[in-house]
């Protein structure tokens, strides 16, 4: 194998039981893949057994061709599963308000190659991440959002979608409520980021009413978008020591380091296809 070969990634799940890896190499190993990275979990509590492997090809085996190797072990076990190829990136539609520090992160990650996907587009309620957008040269749609013109924006939203073959949209401290429709329509297909204070401090200024407090560990979740706000399954977390030193001022540029790093890590395991949905939680492999 070269270092130029084509290389594919398959991603499953199903019940658990004996063969299922012996299974799946032999398939490959019948098209003439040869196995780079390869994970796999039980869960004992759901039953489930989850697998990533990433392997190359020869060059004149296509990913159809491979999917048909694949095809009579998936159905033996009852898999659902996916192949893909990595040399084809995920797009990206990148939801935004007025704090854009996670849009920045993104786009700049993007820009120096980092981010395994293609940004087609920004969306906004506000005119604020416009200049981001020049910057970069992506698309920029503002879509100031009212609660009489929600379900239009959000018609236009799902045009959006389609019309771009999106893979994934992310909220990146989009602070507009999508409906329960939008989000049933694209499940495992939107990610959210919020701070970590949920539910203690709702609303407006989290960090403010933290500093308050007197909380000492300020941090950020990356989780999946659901019907039920905010508790989606969670793919990444992170927290970091604040003291009574600390101002208000530097709980919010903390607190923003910490968002636009845990989102930007959710986003990049997702377009790798590390992340399994399992019931209300997920299974990410490193």
């Amino acid at each position: 194998m070269t270092e130029n070969a084509p290389r594919f990634v398959l991603k499953l799940q199903c019940p658990d039981r004996p063969g299922i890896v012996a299974g799946v190499a032999s398939a490959l190993t019948r098209g003439g893949g040869n196995i780079l990275e390869s994970a796999q979990f039980g869960d004992l509590q759901t039953g489930l057994f989850f697998m990533r492997v990433c392997f190359t090809a020869p060059e004149t085996k296509t990913l159809s061709s491979f999917e048909d190797l694949i095809t009579p072990v998936a159905n033996a076990f009852g898999m659902d599963w996916g192949l893909h190829d990595q040399a084809v990136k995920p797009r990206l539609l990148i939801m935004v308000s007025k704090f854009d520090h996670c849009l920045q992160d993104l786009a700049y990650r993007w820009h120096i190659g980092s981010l395994p996907a293609e940004i087609a587009g920004i969306v906004s309620n506000h005119e604020t991440a416009r200049s981001c957008a020049e910057h970069y040269g992506l698309p920029f749609h503002h879509w100031p959002v009212t609660k009489d013109n929600k379900a239009e924006r959000e018609a236009q939203l799902i045009d959006l979608i389609e019309a771009e073959n999106i893979d994934l949209v992310v909220l990146a401290r989009y602070m507009q409520v999508l409906s329960e429709d939008l989000c049933g329509r694209y499940p495992g297909r939107i990610i959210n980021i919020h701070h970590s204070f949920l539910p203690a401090f709702k609303g407006a200024a989290p960090y403010s009413r933290a500093h308050e407090r007197g909380v000492k560990l300020i941090g950020a979740t990356g989780h999946y978008v659901t019907t039920d706000l905010d508790e989606g399954p969670i793919i990444e977390q992170h927290a970091e020591r604040v003291t009574h030193a600390n101002s208000a001022a530097e709980f919010v540029s903390i607190g923003r380091g910490i968002e636009s790093r845990v989102l930007s890590r959710a986003v990049i395991a997702h377009c790798e296809h590390r992340v399994f949905i399992n019931g209300i939680k997920t299974v990410v492999f490193s």
